[in-house]
């Protein structure tokens, strides 16, 4: 698996890859996240534009994952990382995460940050596993509040979430 960004042609890869990781979200009931769409093209871009649109590529250079990040408040928040099914329990998201956090650092950032699901396996106790802790409502920075705040208006609320930090 190699890491690199994303190109411009990809992109409608990436939100094929985001439908296929929502889809198993059917099965734990939740079946709103797995109707819910993928970034669209532009917002995609935007995080291309920037250089924070990396994607895991595997056979024939095609891409089986991606993530999406922007800095937030001195950490760089992982707006999204999704994996292909066929390239689930690879290591696939984790180094994803580990490119993510090498980029951080060479930034001067201090953490990575994230939100996610409490109780989705694939979730919460798999960043815990990485080394990520969940954030105490207390300690969100103003740029995560708004994050979370976003999320809400979302609809994302209705499930147990968390905001979890990696300090670098």
């Amino acid at each position: 698996m190699r890491i690199r960004p994303a190109t411009r042609a990809e992109l409608p890869v990436l939100q094929d890859i985001e439908r296929a990781a929502g889809a198993p979200f059917r099965d734990l009931g939740m079946p709103e996240i797995a109707d819910d769409e993928p970034p669209a093209l532009d917002v995609l871009e935007r995080y291309r534009r920037a250089g924070r649109c990396w994607v895991a590529a595997g056979d024939r250079d095609r891409p089986a994952g991606y993530l999406v990040a922007e800095p937030v408040d001195g950490a760089l928040h992982i707006e999204q990382v999704s994996v292909h099914p066929r390239a689930a329990r690879r290591g696939v998201g984790r180094t994803l995460l580990v490119h993510a956090a090498d980029r951080a650092r060479a930034e001067g950032l201090t953490a990575l940050t994230l939100t996610t699901f409490t109780e989705v396996p694939w979730n919460a106790p798999y960043y815990a596993r990485l080394g990520f802790r969940p954030l105490p409502e207390t300690d969100l920075t103003p740029g995560l509040r708004e994050i979370r705040t976003r999320e809400s208006a979302h609809g994302l609320d209705r499930r147990p979430r968390v905001c979890m930090r990696q300090p670098l």
